[in-house]
């Protein structure tokens, strides 16, 4: 049964993330020209920033770090409310709708090789941020449904016990530290690999 449980808040993350999927994507060819010109996302301009940046990798990790562990807390927190589901929810929406218009973007301008770029974006953070952030959707569906769901006498009884704070507190302290390693990763590394890649622009 938790398995089953778990399987199905997996797949409603992705059918959420699929849905704001195509509405970026939907987005972006509705409104092409506004996206597509020369000095828009991903033009050649910006290109040639991309390509000739030298980011110093502590600078770049501060920034990093400083908004994925603020969006981090700022979701975990709003997990402990009545509307905590519904802002988690629109979060996944949103995640998916910039993807879709960057892939979008992406694909219109350098055709496989925006798709390559992509790809390059999120490598190899994405190994770590990804499988971290959907264990955050995961830990904030939990709680929340130990503090809200109605008609569990077990989950009343969690509510209040010591345990159940001590256990979720310990699960957070180990998605941060798999999100601090995915932000050093996404300073250290995820640059050379950009650039690297963008050799073939």
């Amino acid at each position: 049964m938790p398995n089953q449980s778990f399987t199905k808040k997996c797949y409603y993350m992705l059918y959420l993330f699929m849905l704001g999927l195509f509405i970026g994507i939907l987005i972006v060819n509705m409104g092409h020209d506004a996206w597509i010109g020369e000095s828009g996302l991903l033009g050649i301009g910006m290109m040639e920033k991309l390509e000739t940046s030298t980011l110093e990798g502590g600078k770049l990790f501060g920034y990093i770090l400083k908004h994925r562990l603020s969006t981090l807390c700022m979701l975990s927190l709003l997990a402990t409310t009545m509307f905590g589901i519904s802002a988690i929810c629109c979060y996944i929406c949103y995640m998916g709708l910039a993807a879709g218009c960057l892939v979008s973007v992406a694909v219109i301008r350098y055709g496989i090789r925006g798709l390559i770029l992509m790809m390059a974006g999120i490598f190899p953070q994405g190994i770590l941020l990804i499988p971290g952030y959907l264990a955050l959707f995961l830990w904030a569906a939990g709680i929340h449904r130990v503090l809200y769901a109605k008609g569990a006498y077990m989950d009343s009884l969690e509510k209040y016990s010591r345990q159940f704070y001590l256990k979720k507190a310990v699960q957070m302290g180990g998605i941060m530290i798999v999100v601090i390693i995915g932000c050093l990763l996404e300073s250290y590394v995820n640059p050379k690999v950009l650039h690297l890649v963008l050799t073939i622009f």
